[in-house]
Protein backbone atom coordinates (compact mmCIF):
# COMPACT_ATOMS: atom_id res chain seq x y z
CA UNK A 1 0.00 0.00 0.00
CA UNK A 2 1.55 3.51 -0.66
CA UNK A 3 2.00 6.30 1.62
CA UNK A 4 -0.76 8.18 0.50
CA UNK A 5 -3.55 5.37 1.12
CA UNK A 6 -2.44 4.80 4.66
CA UNK A 7 -2.21 8.51 5.23
CA UNK A 8 -6.18 8.16 4.32
CA UNK A 9 -6.45 5.28 5.99
CA UNK A 10 -4.77 6.62 9.48
CA UNK A 11 -7.06 10.07 8.40
CA UNK A 12 -10.42 7.66 8.36
CA UNK A 13 -9.12 5.48 11.48
CA UNK A 14 -8.31 8.15 13.91
CA UNK A 15 -11.98 10.19 12.88
CA UNK A 16 -13.70 7.16 14.35
CA UNK A 17 -11.47 6.98 17.38
CA UNK A 18 -11.08 10.63 18.39
CA UNK A 19 -12.70 12.07 21.68
CA UNK A 20 -12.76 15.27 20.68
CA UNK A 21 -16.31 17.08 21.65
CA UNK A 22 -15.59 19.40 18.69
CA UNK A 23 -16.72 16.50 16.32
CA UNK A 24 -20.46 17.48 17.95
CA UNK A 25 -20.66 20.64 16.86
CA UNK A 26 -18.40 20.45 13.52
CA UNK A 27 -19.74 20.61 9.83
CA UNK A 28 -16.50 18.18 8.26
CA UNK A 29 -13.59 16.73 9.61
CA UNK A 30 -10.67 18.48 8.35
CA UNK A 31 -7.66 16.24 8.73
CA UNK A 32 -4.93 17.83 6.36
CA UNK A 33 -3.93 17.79 2.75
CA UNK A 34 -0.75 17.25 0.84
CA UNK A 35 1.77 14.97 -0.05
CA UNK A 36 2.19 11.86 1.88
CA UNK A 37 6.00 12.31 0.96
CA UNK A 38 6.62 15.67 1.35
CA UNK A 39 9.79 17.08 3.29
CA UNK A 40 7.92 19.87 5.13
CA UNK A 41 4.92 19.79 7.33
CA UNK A 42 3.06 22.78 8.03
CA UNK A 43 1.03 22.82 11.06
CA UNK A 44 -1.74 24.97 11.95
CA UNK A 45 -3.89 25.49 14.99
CA UNK A 46 -7.67 24.75 13.89
CA UNK A 47 -9.93 24.53 10.97
CA UNK A 48 -11.85 27.72 10.50
CA UNK A 49 -15.63 28.19 8.88
CA UNK A 50 -14.10 27.81 5.20
CA UNK A 51 -12.49 24.82 5.78
CA UNK A 52 -15.11 23.38 8.19
CA UNK A 53 -17.79 23.65 5.38
CA UNK A 54 -14.86 22.00 2.68
CA UNK A 55 -13.09 19.78 4.66
CA UNK A 56 -9.66 21.02 3.62
CA UNK A 57 -7.18 22.97 5.25
CA UNK A 58 -6.13 26.27 4.87
CA UNK A 59 -9.17 27.00 1.77
CA UNK A 60 -10.00 30.61 3.37
CA UNK A 61 -7.66 33.85 2.52
CA UNK A 62 -5.07 32.62 4.66
CA UNK A 63 -4.78 29.56 2.35
CA UNK A 64 -4.47 31.75 -0.51
CA UNK A 65 -1.59 33.64 1.32
CA UNK A 66 -0.05 30.42 2.14
CA UNK A 67 -0.05 29.42 -1.12
CA UNK A 68 1.43 32.69 -2.50
CA UNK A 69 4.27 32.11 -0.04
CA UNK A 70 4.87 28.63 -0.96
CA UNK A 71 5.91 29.65 -4.44
CA UNK A 72 8.56 32.57 -3.34
CA UNK A 73 10.19 29.12 -2.45
CA UNK A 74 9.50 27.44 -5.43
CA UNK A 75 6.99 24.99 -3.88
CA UNK A 76 3.40 24.18 -4.37
CA UNK A 77 0.28 22.73 -2.16
CA UNK A 78 0.96 19.40 -3.86
CA UNK A 79 4.75 19.24 -2.39
CA UNK A 80 3.49 19.61 1.42
CA UNK A 81 1.75 18.30 4.01
CA UNK A 82 -0.72 20.88 5.83
CA UNK A 83 -3.01 20.17 8.67
CA UNK A 84 -3.99 21.66 12.35
CA UNK A 85 -3.24 20.65 15.79
CA UNK A 86 -6.87 19.98 16.12
CA UNK A 87 -9.08 18.05 13.30
CA UNK A 88 -12.62 19.94 14.08
CA UNK A 89 -13.50 23.45 13.64
CA UNK A 90 -13.79 25.10 17.46
CA UNK A 91 -17.15 26.71 17.64
CA UNK A 92 -16.90 30.30 16.41
CA UNK A 93 -13.45 30.04 15.95
CA UNK A 94 -12.13 30.40 19.28
CA UNK A 95 -9.32 29.01 20.37
CA UNK A 96 -8.71 25.45 20.56
CA UNK A 97 -9.26 24.38 24.50
CA UNK A 98 -6.52 22.30 26.11
CA UNK A 99 -8.46 19.49 26.20
CA UNK A 100 -9.84 19.52 22.37
CA UNK A 101 -5.81 19.65 21.62
CA UNK A 102 -4.99 16.71 23.74
CA UNK A 103 -7.66 14.61 22.08
CA UNK A 104 -6.66 15.42 18.61
CA UNK A 105 -2.91 14.84 19.81
CA UNK A 106 -2.47 11.28 18.92
CA UNK A 107 -3.41 11.87 15.15
CA UNK A 108 -1.32 14.32 14.79
CA UNK A 109 1.29 12.27 16.29
CA UNK A 110 0.92 9.60 13.57
CA UNK A 111 0.47 11.78 10.89
CA UNK A 112 3.78 13.20 11.46
CA UNK A 113 5.34 9.40 12.31
CA UNK A 114 3.84 8.18 8.68
CA UNK A 115 5.12 11.34 6.55
CA UNK A 116 8.11 11.67 8.42
CA UNK A 117 8.91 15.25 7.26
CA UNK A 118 12.76 16.90 7.98
CA UNK A 119 11.49 20.14 9.16
CA UNK A 120 8.02 20.79 11.16
CA UNK A 121 6.80 24.10 10.58
CA UNK A 122 4.37 25.63 13.64
CA UNK A 123 1.78 28.08 12.18
CA UNK A 124 1.29 30.67 15.20
CA UNK A 125 1.47 30.66 19.19
CA UNK A 126 -0.90 27.52 19.56
CA UNK A 127 0.59 24.60 17.17
CA UNK A 128 4.53 26.42 18.17
CA UNK A 129 3.31 25.86 21.97
CA UNK A 130 2.23 21.86 20.91
CA UNK A 131 5.69 21.21 20.22
CA UNK A 132 8.14 23.84 21.38
CA UNK A 133 6.58 24.86 24.63
CA UNK A 134 7.44 28.11 26.62
CA UNK A 135 8.30 30.21 23.08
CA UNK A 136 6.91 33.20 21.96
CA UNK A 137 5.77 33.75 18.59
CA UNK A 138 6.98 37.03 18.19
CA UNK A 139 9.97 36.68 19.81
CA UNK A 140 11.03 33.52 18.09
CA UNK A 141 9.35 33.36 14.55
CA UNK A 142 12.01 32.62 11.86
CA UNK A 143 14.27 30.57 14.21
CA UNK A 144 14.27 26.88 13.84
CA UNK A 145 14.42 24.50 17.03
CA UNK A 146 16.00 20.68 17.21
CA UNK A 147 13.86 19.10 19.93
CA UNK A 148 13.01 15.89 21.28
CA UNK A 149 9.08 15.45 21.32
CA UNK A 150 7.29 12.35 23.26
CA UNK A 151 6.41 9.91 20.46
CA UNK A 152 8.11 12.29 17.72
CA UNK A 153 12.16 11.58 18.73
CA UNK A 154 13.88 14.87 17.45
CA UNK A 155 13.12 16.64 14.94
CA UNK A 156 13.41 20.60 13.61
CA UNK A 157 10.57 22.65 14.10
CA UNK A 158 10.76 25.92 12.46
CA UNK A 159 8.47 28.42 14.00
CA UNK A 160 6.30 30.88 11.79
CA UNK A 161 3.75 33.48 11.95
CA UNK A 162 0.09 32.09 11.07
CA UNK A 163 -0.45 33.20 7.58
CA UNK A 164 -4.32 34.68 9.24
CA UNK A 165 -2.16 36.87 11.26
CA UNK A 166 -0.70 38.81 8.61
CA UNK A 167 -4.36 39.82 7.16
CA UNK A 168 -5.00 41.17 10.41
CA UNK A 169 -1.76 42.73 10.55
CA UNK A 170 -0.39 43.90 7.34
CA UNK A 171 2.96 44.78 8.77
CA UNK A 172 3.60 40.99 9.10
CA UNK A 173 3.13 40.34 5.11
CA UNK A 174 7.16 41.32 4.89
CA UNK A 175 7.80 39.37 8.13
CA UNK A 176 6.72 36.42 6.96
CA UNK A 177 7.69 36.77 2.97
CA UNK A 178 11.42 37.08 4.83
CA UNK A 179 10.94 34.28 7.24
CA UNK A 180 9.55 32.08 4.29
CA UNK A 181 12.97 31.99 2.52
CA UNK A 182 15.18 31.03 5.00
CA UNK A 183 13.04 27.58 4.46
CA UNK A 184 15.46 26.10 1.58
CA UNK A 185 18.39 26.86 4.10
CA UNK A 186 16.76 25.11 6.69
CA UNK A 187 16.48 22.17 4.49
CA UNK A 188 19.63 22.28 3.06
CA UNK A 189 21.49 22.19 6.34
CA UNK A 190 19.13 19.32 7.82
CA UNK A 191 20.01 17.22 4.57
CA UNK A 192 24.14 18.17 5.15
CA UNK A 193 24.19 17.05 8.73
CA UNK A 194 21.76 13.89 7.68
CA UNK A 195 24.92 12.44 5.41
Amino acid sequence: MDKNKKLQELNNTMHALCACTLKETATHVVPGKGNADAQIMFIGEAPGAKEDSLGEPFVGAAGKFLSELLATIDLKREDIYITNVVKYRPPNNRDPLPEEVSDCWLWLQEQVKLIDPILIVPLGRHALERFVPKKRISADHGKAFRRTVDGLGERVYYALYHPAAALYNGGLRQTLFDDFARIPKIIAQIEKERK
